[in-house]
């Protein structure tokens, strides 16, 4: 099916964006915020159209939406630390947007980003600020050089500290992920027992109302048959009486007065 004007459109927008992701931005650049902005609104007039792409599609657009949108939230943060921790938790397209890339542009600003922000916390680290540069030149200048030795030890410890740290964030990441399946593996078995509760309650409440009809039914025979049985011996005792009657009569009648 051929796409239509506002997928084209969102397709373009999408490039835009990733090219503008993969440059290196001005702090006060506002346009990229402004253009995500924007294909969020699309991708929503997008699912709402009649004539929609399919499913995967619109499920490719919107985890490269929602990977746009979170990597400029990640960049507002002001630890470096919490720069990087929040661009692992970002999930990059799988599918190209367009058919000339070869691998999808947004995992290459993932992987760009991710070195940027591991060179950040290895500044961090060392203390290297772009505002003590001069003063480094000065030292270098001074000083002839560090020994072979104290820097390989220094680079040593260095690499210790950002594995440490990287084996700290991966074990973050996977109790997270641990947790989130425990609350998925919660979330089906309650359902499923509310199911089969719900299953059971309707079974119980169509059964009583079987029951109810029967009971109606069966009250009403009842009702009947007790009024037929008191009719028939009401009757019975009314002959009985007027028989002893007559024959009292009799009696008395036949029999001689005892003298």
């Amino acid at each position: 099916m051929a796409a239509s004007r506002l997928e084209l459109n969102l397709v373009r927008l999408l490039c835009r964006c990733e090219a503008m992701a993969a440059e290196k931005r001005d702090p006060d650049e506002w346009r990229l915020e402004k253009y995500v902005g924007a294909l969020e609104d699309m991708l929503q007039a997008l699912k709402a159209q009649a004539c929609k792409p399919a499913s995967e599609v619109i499920n490719e657009y919107s985890r490269k939406v929602d990977f746009l949108k979170g990597m400029l939230q990640a960049e507002k943060l002001t630890s470096s630390s919490e720069k990087a921790l929040a661009n692992q938790f970002l999930a990059p397209g799988r599918v190209p947007t367009t058919a000339r890339e070869r691998v999808p542009a947004t995992k290459t600003v993932h992987l760009q980003s991710r070195a940027r922000y591991t060179s950040e916390m290895r500044s961090e680290l060392l203390g290297t600020d772009s505002a003590d540069e001069p003063e480094l030149n000065v030292r270098k200048r001074t000083i002839a050089g560090p020994r072979p030795a104290d820097e390989k030890q220094s680079d040593a410890e260095l690499d210790l500290i950002l594995q440490r740290h990287q084996n700290l964030q991966e074990k973050l990441v996977e109790e997270m992920l641990g947790l989130a399946r425990n609350l998925k593996t919660n979330t089906l078995a309650a359902q499923s027992v509310i199911k089969k509760d719900n299953q059971t309650l309707s079974h119980s409440l169509k059964m009583a109302d079987q029951n109810l009809e029967k009971l109606k039914t069966e009250s009403e025979r009842l009702e009947q048959h007790t009024q037929k049985s008191v009719n028939w011996l009401l009757w019975a005792m009314l002959i009985i009486v007027c028989f002893i009657f007559i024959s009292m009569i009799l009696f008395i009648r036949i029999m001689p007065k005892l003298k």
